[in-house]
């Protein structure tokens, strides 16, 4: 493939020449691979439809709508197409809830005085618990308590009873059309379950049921895992606010010993920081010939780090999105690759080999084929964990160094980081008011929520999410960017300050005036209940305007994985404009299209909007935006 259909970035298109150089397999060929006729994005036409089954021994069954051609079972190609969505949502639930899980794991062991980790935002606390109708006397530990306990009895209420969480936290208008359309969820084991249950074979066939079921199943994740989780995580390690980063692959030198947490969860990140600060540890790391000891954040994990956290020469910086996986690897930099939940591939176990780190799994869910030292996060022993992992990285340094001759002089650049709802607000004096009078005035036209991953269908790395939020901007489109796509966002210089002389002349000069960037870095793809959150309160602070009829649109422009189906779904629910790409593996089901594009927006008031070129995707965007800003009235 040329250099712009493999990555935006030219740290990464650098390393992929060395991988090629050494022979190693690699993302961008293997994807080549999977395509028909030399062309890497033809695939089969059924699967890429939905219109396929392998569910029962029937199968593989597949189904054409244009000439009634069903499964054994007598499916539909829109009922295979939206069950097997309904399957990769329960999939994207149950891991953001793992993670969640783990969060309040943590939590719980902090209340029990046997973590490294405290409370470190004890208003966010009381302000937390206040909402969801806790009692908020007494200490701190009490009132965490409380919080916990009320969380997990919910989490686990039958899915026949109404979610407290839900019923706290949502919008009233929000709640009204989920109750009379029967999406109001109860707890979210119970929604996972029901869910299940309902795509056995021959069990609900139906796409429009199954619809229904998955916004249900949406609107739990979104206020039960991701808003407990993030909310939890800010309460244990601090509300993000904006703060410099040095970002892109120029982070890692090779004369430091580099240890990466990747994944999505930042429990033994933060607690190596907190060791790596101290002075013995850096005495430890120069004894055996290096210059220091790091910790460089890297995808989610990182981001979650970053966002709360500033960088000193011990948490040095980030790297980025998940793709660029294999080039960080083979940069010869790496001593320590910390894999917890989510986004470590399968293939890192070559790569450790030909490039001298240690690969270490530290969450019960990731395993790789000959690997066996492991080290499981147990909340209790966050901190003797954290002083293996050091240790690692200290006595792995000689053998890398002296064996594996490292890539340098790679880019290394600054990105503005860490906004969120309270650090938004607090730019802003305090008040949404500057905000919505940007909006009114139309200083800026609207805003978009972009919430994607990073995918390598139709485009190289962060090649579409660059273009379409840059399209965005220009004009005049305030981004609050999240995911992989935040990484593609940092690493790509839109989260800097200088990215303002890209954006259109209202932007710009609010811009000037907040002294922000014009891409806000808000967080990972957990914070999609974060961002609804901001939107209720934007909605709110409005007097009250439906969720639908707000200037703001939601874009996943590279979703990859099963937890970006279920956010786009939420969003659906939500009531927001969702613009999705690649193109879904719905479209073998017309009648189901026709639900997700058109019919939804007389059902819940969001629509999905799909398309492949950026420009013409934001031109949909600012249709919406502006029909909204005329009903309106602004």
């Amino acid at each position: 493939m040329e250099k712009e259909r493999i990555s935006y970035h030219d740290t990464v298109l650098k390393l992929y020449d060395r991988i090629k150089k050494d022979g190693i397999t690699n993302i961008w060929d293997r994807y080549e691979a999977q395509g028909f006729s030399g062309d890497p994005d033809k695939r089969c036409p059924f699967c890429l439809k939905g219109a396929r089954c392998d569910l029962c021994s029937n199968g593989p069954c597949r189904a054409d709508a244009s000439i009634d051609k069903r499964g054994v079972c007598g499916m539909t190609s829109d009922g295979m197409a939206m069950r097997m969505m309904l399957l990769r949502n329960v999939m994207g639930t149950s891991t953001y809830h793992y993670h969640t899980e783990t969060t309040l794991r943590t939590l719980k062991a902090v209340i029990d005085g046997k973590s490294p980790f405290k409370i470190s935002e004890p208003e966010k606390l009381r302000k937390f618990a206040s909402r969801l109708g806790l009692n908020v006397s007494g200490s701190e530990i009490q009132i965490a308590s409380r919080l916990h306990d009320f969380v997990k009895e919910d989490f686990n209420r039958p899915f026949t009873e109404p979610s407290n969480i839900v019923e706290k936290l949502a919008p009233l208008e929000r709640q009204e059309i989920w109750k009379k359309i029967g999406i109001f969820p109860g707890g979210l084991y119970g929604e996972m379950m029901f869910s299940t249950s309902s795509c056995l074979t021959n069990v609900d066939g139906y796409y429009i049921s199954l619809a229904l079921k998955a916004m249900r199943l949406g609107i739990a994740m979104a206020y039960q895992s991701q808003i407990v989780n993030e909310y939890t995580q800010d309460i244990l390690f601090n509300i993000p606010r904006p703060h410099e980063m040095r970002v892109d692959l120029g982070v890692l030198d090779p004369d430091y010993i580099n240890i990466l947490p990747n994944g999505h969860e930042p429990f033994l990140g933060f607690a190596m920081v907190q060791l790596a600060r101290k002075p013995e540890w850096q005495e430890k790391a120069k004894a055996v010939g290096a210059k220091g000891l790091r910790i460089i954040a890297n995808i989610e994990t990182g981001q979650e780090m970053i966002q709360r956290w500033e960088m000193d020469d011990v948490f040095y910086g980030f790297t980025g999105n998940w793709i660029m996986q294999e080039a960080l690897l083979a940069s010869g930099c790496v001593d320590v690759f910390v894999c917890d939940m989510n986004c470590s591939m399968p293939i890192d176990p070559i790569y450790a080999e030909k490039y001298k780190f240690k690969l270490i799994p530290v969450s019960e869910v990731v395993a790789f084929q000959g690997v066996e030292n492991r080290l499981d996060y147990v909340p209790e022993l966050a901190e003797q964990q954290a002083a293996k992992l050091l240790e690692m990285g200290i006595a792995n340094f000689k053998e890398r160094r002296d064996t594996v001759d490292p890539i340098t002089g790679l880019t290394i650049n600054n990105a503005v980081v860490g906004f969120s709802t309270e650090s938004i607000l607090e730019a802003l004096g305090g008040t949404l008011e500057p905000l919505l009078g940007a909006i009114k005035s139309g200083t800026i036209r609207g805003i978009a929520g972009l919430i994607s991953c990073t995918t390598l269908r139709d485009s190289g790395q962060d090649v579409h999410s660059i273009a379409v939020a840059k399209e965005l901007i220009k004009r005049d489109v305030l981004v609050l960017s999240m995911g992989c796509g935040n990484g593609a966002m940092q690493v790509g210089g839109l989260c800097s300050p200088e990215a303002k002389e890209l954006a259109g002349p209202g932007l710009k000069a609010l811009c000037e005036r907040l002294g922000v960037p014009p891409v806000l870095s808000y967080g990972t793809c957990t914070d999609t209940g974060r961002v609804a959150d901001l939107i209720a309160a934007v909605s709110s602070a409005l007097g009250g305007v439906p969720i639908p009829d707000l200037p703001i649109v939601a874009a996943a422009p590279e979703y990859m994985e099963q937890k970006a189906t279920i956010d786009a779904i939420f969003a659906l629910a939500f009531g927001l404009y969702t613009y999705v790409n690649p193109v879904p593996t719905v479209t073998g089901g017309p009648d189901l299209v026709k639900l997700l594009t058109v019919d939804c927006k007389d059902v819940t008031g969001g629509i999905m909007h799909v398309e492949t070129d950026a420009k013409e995707a934001v031109d949909a965007m600012l249709v919406h935006i502006e029909a909204n800003r005329k009903k309106l009235g602004i």
